[in-house]
């Protein structure tokens, strides 16, 4: 074998064998980084993805009808430093400490949560700190700016160098925030957080659209410097314009509030609709706090209860439209009450032998006069009283922009002793809202339209979605009925001896006015609930309604009040204590908007100012 030959074997056994010490250097790696080096290569791994972080969009505005915010997110911030950004250390540490002063002096001035010193020695203390996570202070105050202390913060010398020079940055935060307080404060709703989601009233139900969508960033390297880099841009939530009015608002809770200080009740809830679009124009829910304040806590509004006295217009309509009875048709009360076959003993507040119409029983609001002309109608033919009920919507639970709303129980009653009850307000359920849309809709010549709280949806002010007034029933009744109705409705208001919401009389002479008003005509039924305690109705606890429209002669608005468990026992009185805070309302309203009212016995158009 020549010289020639054997160099070119010894040069292929070198190269073979510096192979197979490579691959085993490589098997051996590859055997100790998934052993003893993986947990340090993955921890290098991670800190070189590109993580995406998302990028909050602007929660939508929530307004009033006139475009004033009920409920928006504020923008806030938290003040940053990292203290190891270069310039900072230019000249050794001639930058900063030549700053440091002048900023923890400027912070503190307008800031205010902590001293000069305070500041000083947080920002020293970093700068000198050893472990880079140490030198970074997250939160430099301890609370969150305003946008105005941000611009004031800005001004300060260094800062306003930019955060490459200061290190000073400012991390956004929106705050959820209620110009106008406690008004509406239920109906609007709240969110999770600041950031969170809606959990309650309008928040809630209109969440994707006020929420918007989040746009997405992602962590590069720029300039030598780990940055945020948007790839995705968010897009800001809508805003919702409600029917609601502010000032209309004010004017519903004030009278409210004030009559529930005047009685201490245990809560009260009014609700004031437009009566030909449906539109609520102020709703409010208070109740009482162990110290006997009245705060905005419970949806009442949609929460269904025993309606009381309020049903018995419902009854009686079902009645005369049926043809089961008229007007002037009459019914004799005993003083004693009227026992129902030996089971059921009916009583009126107002007990004497008389003999009522059909008429007069609704404006003095007779439990034993209903009762009979009920149980008269239908006795053994109960389903055909509930299938009436039925054609007038009163079964339907109409869609409603407060989540949770309760649906309403009207059942088909077994016995007469059930349908004799539930002709004046018991073992039906019915919320405020939903006796309202029924006398709206007598005000509305019976036309039921579904309450609306929200008119449209908006993006910069332009409108994007408009939501229509909608009809749940074109006729609820007979056009001879609603007449008879609203005579009824009239009584219970006008007519001084009989109707529960005219006057108060002390022998004989009137010395306080119900929901009669010298300024605009209303119209309304009155209606009182024994509340059900232990699984007992008590004669001391009471549940009080006036539900009405106004002006009487063209309504333009529909009202209902309801306050539970006054205190004022013996002298609670619907007509007077709900009556008086509708009337209150009515007469304020029609100050306020354009609106009929009543001059030397005329109606006549009155003019906003």
């Amino acid at each position: 074998m020549g010289d020639n030959q054997r160099n070119t074997i010894l040069r292929f056994a070198a190269v073979f064998v510096l192979i197979v010490v490579g691959f085993v250097s490589v098997f051996v790696k590859i055997i100790v980084i998934q052993t003893k080096e993986r947990d340090q290569w993955l921890k290098v791994a991670d800190s070189q993805v590109r993580t995406n972080q998302p990028i909050k969009a602007t929660r939508g505005n929530i307004l009033d009808c006139e475009g004033r915010i009920l409920a928006s997110s504020m923008p806030q911030y938290y003040i940053q430093m990292d203290t190891r950004v270069e310039a900072l250390h230019l000249g050794g540490d001639t930058l900063f400490y030549r700053y440091v002063d002048t900023i923890a002096n400027g912070l503190s001035r307008i800031i205010g949560d902590r001293s000069e010193e305070e500041y000083r020695n947080l920002m020293v203390n970093a700068f000198k700190a050893k472990r880079n996570r140490d030198r970074i202070i997250n939160k430099l105050t301890k609370r969150r700016i305003t946008y105005t202390e941000r611009k004031e913060v800005e001004k300060l010398p260094l800062v306003r160098r930019g955060v490459y020079k200061s290190g000073i940055s400012f991390e956004d935060q929106h705050r959820r925030v209620k110009p106008f307080g406690s008004l509406a404060s239920r109906t609007i709703g709240s969110i999770y957080g600041d950031g969170g989601y809606g959990n309650a009233g309008l928040e809630k139900r209109f969440e994707k659209e006020l929420a918007g969508r989040d746009g997405i960033s992602t962590r590069q390297r720029v300039g030598g410097r780990w940055e945020n880099v948007q790839v995705e841009e968010e897009e800001d939530g809508l805003d919702v314009v409600t029917t609601l009015n502010t000032d209309l608002q004010d004017i519903v809770e004030t009278a409210l509030r004030e009559r529930l200080n005047a009685t201490s009740a245990d809560w009260g809830c009014c609700i004031l609709m437009e009566t030909k679009s449906g539109h609520i124009k102020a709703i409010s829910n208070l109740d009482r706090t162990s110290d006997g304040q009245y705060v905005e806590a419970m949806n009442h509004a949609v929460t269904r209860v025993e309606p009381g006295s309020t049903f018995k217009t419902i009854a009686l309509m079902a009645a005369l439209d049926d043809g089961k009875v008229n007007l002037y048709d009459t019914v004799r009360v005993y003083r004693d009450g009227w026992i129902y076959l030996g089971k059921s003993k009916h009583t009126d507040s107002h007990p004497k032998d008389t003999v009522y119409t059909v008429r007069s029983a609704l404006a003095v609001s007779s439990n034993i006069a209903l009762a009979k002309i009920i149980t008269s109608a239908y006795d053994g033919n109960a389903e055909k009283f509930v299938r009436k009920l039925e054609k007038m919507n009163l079964r339907d639970s109409f869609y409603s922009e407060i989540p949770g709303a309760d649906k309403p129980r009207i059942e088909i009653p077994n016995d007469a002793v059930t349908i004799s009850k539930m002709s004046y307000g018991y073992s039906v359920e019915l919320s405020p809202m939903q006796i309202l849309a029924f006398y709206n809709g007598v005000a509305n010549n019976g036309r039921i339209v579904r309450p609306m709280l929200v008119s449209e949806l908006q993006e910069n002010g332009q409108t994007v979605k408009r939501y229509e007034t909608e009809t749940i029933k074109s006729s609820m009744c007979k056009k001879s009925t609603l007449n008879d109705i609203r005579a009824c409705l009239h009584d219970v208001v006008w007519d001084n001896n009989l109707g529960t919401a005219s006057v108060r009389k002390w022998a004989g002479k009137v010395v306080a006015y119900k929901a009669q008003s010298e300024l605009v005509h209303i119209a309304g039924k009155t209606g009182t609930a024994q509340l059900l305690k232990n699984g007992r109705y008590t004669g001391r606890n009471h549940r009080m309604t006036f539900v009405g429209y106004f002006p009487e002669e063209a309504p333009q608005y529909t009202c209902i009040c309801m306050i539970e468990n006054p205190k004022n026992y013996p002298l609670y009185d619907a007509g007077y204590d709900c009556g008086n805070v509708v009337r209150s309302i009515a007469e304020k309203t029609i100050a306020y908007s354009d609106c009929y009212a009543i001059r030397k016995g005329e109606l006549e158009l009155v003019k906003r100012k």
